[in-house]
């Protein structure tokens, strides 16, 4: 029987490429440097927005300390727009509802910074949707290492086989593997059905609703 759903955000609840691509972009034409289109940075993203930065920076400025530096202007760009444009993916607000009717806790594992990733979770869901909020904190590894996962389930006082994980890469099928969790794959994200069928993931839902039709046939309602 699962009991908790985790949920990756970028990709997977939210369409945030926009946001993410003004910002980087924003920085990116403040030096001169070639700016990217939005389905570009549908591959740029998905390992937190250090590596973010470094895969838009030109290669020759690929330096330690050159990536802290856009770093820091990227989040102030990024804390200007981070819900300007983004949304929740089509029927994922009832999916959850449905989910939580059920008496399934649900989660957000992200690789964004945590102070980012809660301010949208409950900016355009609300305060009281999910059991808990996880992004990136300093000195706990990135996906796909499984501490965060491993944070949630014990915060939640869950098992790793009681839990799904509920992502749109690659990175998010690794993360599952890594924990031992089922992994649900999102056809709508910014990968796509193709990269996380080669990455190995257990179920794919093509829209969001299949989330819930997963889980009946998991557990078996």
């Amino acid at each position: 029987m699962k009991k908790l759903f985790i949920f990756d955000l970028d990709g997977t609840l939210v369409n945030s490429i926009y946001d993410l691509g003004d910002a980087m972009n924003a920085v990116l034409e403040r030096y001169g440097f070639p700016v990217f289109d939005y389905d570009t940075y549908k591959h740029l993203v998905g390992n937190g927005t250090l590596k973010l930065v470094e895969r838009a920076l030109p290669e020759k400025l690929r330096s330690e300390e050159n990536i802290k530096k856009y770093h820091a202007e990227f989040s102030e760009e990024y804390n200007k727009r981070c819900v300007n444009k983004t949304k929740p993916y089509e029927h994922i607000c009832e999916v959850l509802d449905t989910l939580r009717n059920e008496g399934i806790m649900t989660a957000v594992a992200s690789n964004k910074p945590d102070g980012f990733v809660n301010y949208i979770v409950k900016n355009i869901f609300g305060e009281k949707d999910f059991d808990l909020i996880e992004g990136k904190k300093d000195g706990v590894p990135t996906k796909p290492a499984p501490e965060i996962i491993y944070n949630i389930l014990g915060t939640l006082g869950v098992k790793a086989e009681e839990a799904v994980l509920i992502g749109d890469s690659d990175v998010d099928v690794m993360t599952a593997k890594n924990a031992d969790l089922d992994c649900i794959g999102c056809e709508w994200g910014f990968r796509g059905r193709e990269e996380l069928e080669n990455a190995g993931a257990k179920y794919i839902a093509e829209v969001p609703q299949d989330i819930v039709s997963i889980c009946h046939e998991i557990n078996r309602i």
